[in-house]
């Protein structure tokens, strides 16, 4: 397998476990601030506060993960 090939897997795998650790993170904060969208019945103001909680740290915990992935390693002297 070439770096290439290993670099995309890599840089795949780490998107969709910050994706999914991050919209985790957001339905957990949802549930706090009351905003449960699992249990709400119907579309009203909780029920979008957290969907969009879930999609907001979804994003995040995706951009975080590739961040941490780009992240220059130490240099050996």
């Amino acid at each position: 397998m070439d770096a290439q090939l290993k670099n995309a897997l890599a840089e795949g795998l780490v998107d969709a476990l910050g994706f999914v650790a991050g919209g985790l993170a957001g339905g957990l904060l949802a549930r706090l601030v009351g905003a449960d969208f699992m249990t709400e019945q119907g579309w009203g103001t909780a029920s979008m506060i957290g969907i969009l909680l879930v999609g907001l740290g979804a994003g995040l915990g995706k951009t975080l993960a590739r961040k941490l992935l780009r992240r220059n390693p130490p240099t050996k002297t």
